[in-house]
């Protein structure tokens, strides 16, 4: 029964009492027992009851006709103040319905106003195609909604503008779009001693000022001296004399000559390593090998240090290193190998150019996040409680990687690639972390999974530099994991 019958049966039954004083048995039964049972309306807890009159059936009261009546039916005005109140509270429920319907229809009018306002894109939406820059490379077809392209470049080129771009929702490409400039290698002055630098594709090349030489002009030019002797003959009665150009520096190795008479001329001869120096004829003096020859044009006698020696010369190495069998180089000695190095068992031993390091490799410590060493160079997140936020933005796995490099190492060049065997996401991102590295490094993808680490500029030992390279995993744009690679470099005070 809705509630406007309920109301249209509360009106008859109240209008059909109000010609009536009284609840007569035979005039309640002809009206209200239509059926078998009536409908007597009161109120229980503010709800609305129909049961039979006066708590009994048809047949109980029949059966009881003849007895005192020990339970009276309401009155009339009882009945009637029952069903006016039976009707506000009807009144009432009808209200509040009809205010919520009519909010509810509000509401969806304006859920529909505003879905009519925003155009409907279609599925097939998708941002304009990028180009790859002049003398790079463009990672990435994708150009739906989200998806990202990356930029990198030829070798002896850095990248200028967004390394990666996205397709947002208003259908344009986030960021700008990136050019790749020429590496300019002078801008470091690689050229020593006043020589001048000019910059070239890859490389660089020096034009050194007079008296000196090399790649850098590092090296100086010698000047050579040269010893001649006048010979007298046996007819002039003169005797012989010499005329000397000195070296350039002279050691007091001295030994006699060796002289002969043919033809009545006096012809006088040195050793090897000897030569006559001065007016006297009779004395040879050492010959400096070292100053002589080691910057000459054939290239250095020895690759660290010349040893000058009576009648000859031999080469020595620092400390770390031994000779090589060409007598002139010098080979790095692997402390760690051949166990000279007093590492304790916690440490690692890392062999350097010329010594070595011992190395500690211990953990992140970040509160409430938590590490365990799976490797001896590697550490990995515990599984981290439910809503901790500083614990799931911390860094999955930590890697520690160590490299010896010479001084003075060429640039630009890759020095270290770190990549993803397996991908979980849609989207990798490389970034190098720290202001220290950024000086000699940057961070560029070669590929969709790998970034390289590149040599900017030259590193001057002794030194060591250490670089942090992340790799962030996203999936729809929301960042699912966290790889750091901390690298140490110990670079050496030689160039070997």
């Amino acid at each position: 029964m809705t509630a406007f019958e309920m109301r249209k049966f509360v009106a008859d039954v109240s209008n059909s009492r109000q010609s009536r004083n009284k609840c007569s048995n035979d005039d309640y039964d002809s009206l209200a027992m239509s059926a078998e049972w009536t409908a007597a309306i009161y109120h229980t807890n503010s709800s609305v009851v129909i049961g039979p009159p006066c708590g009994e059936s048809k047949g109980r009261r029949q059966r009881k006709r003849g007895s005192s009546r020990s339970k009276e039916c309401p009155s009339t005005q009882e009945l009637q103040n029952s069903l006016r109140q039976a009707q506000k509270l009807l009144a009432s429920h009808e209200a509040s319905y009809l205010q919520s319907l009519r909010s509810l229809k509000r509401k969806i009018s304006q859920l529909q106003n505003s879905t009519a306002r925003v155009p409907a894109k279609p599925s097939n939406a998708f941002c304009p195609k990028l180009d790859a820059p002049l003398n790079g490379r463009k990672l990435g077809k994708g150009l739906l909604l989200g998806h990202e392209v990356h930029f990198l470049c030829d070798s002896g080129y850095e990248l200028v503008g967004s390394e990666t771009r996205q397709c947002k929702e208003s259908l344009t490409w986030s960021g700008q779009q990136p050019v790749c400039k020429e590496i300019n290698e002078c801008a470091s002055s690689p050229c020593a001693n006043g020589g001048s630098c000019t910059d070239e594709v890859k490389g660089f090349t020096c034009v050194c000022a007079r008296g000196w030489a090399g790649h850098t002009c590092q090296s100086p030019t010698p000047t050579f001296f040269v010893t001649t002797t006048n010979i007298s003959t046996a007819t002039s009665g003169a005797a012989a004399a010499a005329t000397s150009f000195p070296l350039t520096t002279l050691l007091p190795f001295v030994q006699p000559s060796k002289c002969v008479q043919v033809q009545g001329t006096t012809h006088c001869t040195c050793q090897a390593g000897y030569t006559i120096s001065g007016r006297d004829t009779s004395i040879c003096t050492d010959i400096d090998e070292c100053e002589v020859f080691n910057n000459g044009p054939a290239g250095r006698l020895c690759l660290h240090a010349c040893v000058n020696t009576p009648g000859g010369y031999r080469c020595s190495c620092p400390a770390g290193y031994e000779m090589s069998q060409d007598g002139r180089s010098c080979r790095d000695i692997d402390e760690c190998t051949t166990r000279q190095d007093n590492c304790t068992r916690d440490r690692l031993c890392i062999n350097t150019y010329g010594g070595f390091q011992c190395v500690k490799v211990e953990c992140p410590r970040i509160r409430n996040v938590t590490y365990v060493k799976t490797s001896p160079t590697r550490c990995e997140r515990n599984p981290c409680p439910v809503d901790n936020k500083v614990c799931s933005q911390a860094p999955n796995s930590v890697t520690y990687h160590h490299m010896s490099v010479v001084s003075n190492l060429s640039a630009p060049r890759v020095m270290f690639r770190v990549s993803s065997v397996r991908m979980i996401g849609d989207t990798l991102r490389f970034a190098l972390l720290g202001a220290r590295g950024r000086r000699h490094f940057t961070i560029q993808r070669s590929e969709r999974q790998t970034g390289e680490l590149l040599l900017l500029r030259p590193m001057q030992g002794p030194d060591t530099i250490e670089v942090q390279v992340e790799m962030s995993e996203l999936e729809k744009r929301v960042q699912i994991g966290r790889y750091i690679t901390k690298l140490t470099i110990f670079v050496s005070q030689y160039e070997f």
